[in-house]
């Protein structure tokens, strides 16, 4: 499958100023399998290192972490030349060997000509880093998220649609309605299947959405044997409840993530550590309130917050939607399509590398999603259908006067009384 962070690995690749390569996100988003197919492609050999399964190689480096004496035992064990530029060296589960992660501050110091990736889920390595050194400064880190709908159209063999959606978002100009309607019917695909590599592949080769569930109950499970794992009783007690709670937040009116849901007399002091390693393991998509004054990190509230999971599909698996109710072919009429519209929307601007928050007015008047543009603060308003009547985002601009406002919708393209109109499968575009 095409991936959008080759382009991030041929940009570090071909930097001056390169240092080790860490890429992290939650498990299962395709690192493994990106990481490999970039040396391969773009390499003369690959040297790949799973400190997971590889017991023995993490032996050989338990004393000694200098770079030279890693290369010189890695050219034994794999009985291949490592050569400088030519090979690259991928250590993949690195939150496993504590030596290892410390040993790439000596490779970014004394070895920099080797080219070096090390990969591995963001539980590991967030709850591992009080216990060892962290090569702060001698390291580039980036992270890689489940696969965005537009790479899901890649996937489909539908790349033609890319540019066509994008031309028309560059103009505001409506698209044919047949096209429209196509594209519509293969976002509300993507809901349902999600941007798990395995999970797409399935689908791709059976060309059933029920094939997908079992991969994707497969994976939530697999995040819970994570959060046993990498936490104590007490905690990985929390961290699932907390996990668990994710459906039912927003479902309520009021979608700000509420302790007490999660259990009666639930406060941040309880839950608060469970919901930061839910974040920094890639798991969950966090977004605060904020005042719309520049910069926006500068005026969110820390206090007020909603929850997202990080992949769509696998909030449809957790939420035990039916299925059948989002119809592939025509517009989906279900009250709950709310929570799945934003969730989708919030990864969409993640993934496109915005922070993105949301507005509120006295609990009167919301704006699903904030953003800064360079100097300009964008409010998005989120709707599931063609009716995009709204006295929120109103308020919004008859207060705060915004360049301009999106609105996402089923509706066409267009722009009128200074709110531009995107369709949800043109999110990508924003």
């Amino acid at each position: 499958m095409e991936r959008e962070i080759i382009k991030d690995l041929i940009k570090w690749k071909n930097s001056k100023n390169r240092k080790p390569l860490i890429v992290h996100g939650a498990r299962q988003v395709g690192k493994t399998f990106i990481i490999k197919k970039f040396g391969k492609e773009y390499y003369d050999n690959l040297i790949y290192v799973n400190f997971e399964t590889n017991k023995e190689f993490s032996l050989q480096i338990k004393d000694n972490i200098d770079s030279k004496y890693i290369i010189n035992k890695l050219e034994l064990f794999y009985g291949e030349k490592i050569i400088p530029e030519k090979t690259l060296i991928f250590f993949d589960e690195i939150q496993a060997n504590e030596r290892a992660l410390t040993s790439l501050k000596y490779f970014c110091e004394d070895a920099n000509e080797y080219h070096i990736i090390a990969a591995g889920s963001l539980l590991g390595i967030a709850i591992n880093r009080e216990n060892y050194s962290f090569p702060v400064g001698k390291v580039q880190m980036i992270n890689m998220y489940p696969m965005s709908f537009k790479e899901f159209l890649i996937s489909m063999g539908r790349e033609n649609l890319i540019n066509e959606i994008r031309k028309h978002f560059d103009n505001n100009e409506k698209m044919d309605r047949d096209i429209h309607e196509l594209c519509l019917k293969l976002y509300r695909t993507y809901l349902v299947v999600g941007g798990m590599p395995e999970v797409v592949q399935t689908y791709l080769e059976e060309k059933k959405i029920i094939s997908t569930i079992d991969i994707q109950s497969e994976i939530l499970e697999s995040y819970e044997r994570d959060m046993t794992k990498y936490a104590d009783n007490s905690l990985s007690n929390k961290i699932i409840s907390a996990f668990d709670s994710i459906p039912v937040q927003l479902a309520k009116d009021n979608k700000k993530f509420q302790y007490k849901v999660i259990s009666r007399g639930g406060t941040s002091s309880i839950f608060g550590e469970a919901i930061l390693w839910l974040k920094n393991s890639g798991i969950v998509n966090q977004v605060y309130k904020v005042v719309p004054e520049l910069p926006l990190e500068m005026h969110k509230d820390l206090s007020s917050f909603k929850l997202y999971m990080s992949d769509i599909g696998l909030f449809v698996n957790k939420a035990r939607y039916p299925l059948y109710q989002i119809d592939l072919d025509i517009q989906p009429t279900m009250i709950s399509m709310g929570p799945l519209t934003e969730h989708y929307v919030a990864n969409e601007l993640k993934i496109n590398g915005y922070i993105s928050y949301y507005w509120e007015s006295e609990g009167k008047a919301e704006i699903d999603f904030i953003i800064q543009k360079d100097m300009d603060i964008i409010p998005i308003e989120v709707k599931t259908s063609i009716h995009t009547k709204a006295r929120s985002l109103d308020l919004y601009m008859k207060r705060y006067a915004p360049k301009y406002a999106i609105r996402i919708s089923e509706k066409n393209f267009g722009f009128e009384n200074n709110i531009k109109s995107v369709p949800l499968y043109a999110v990508f575009c924003i």
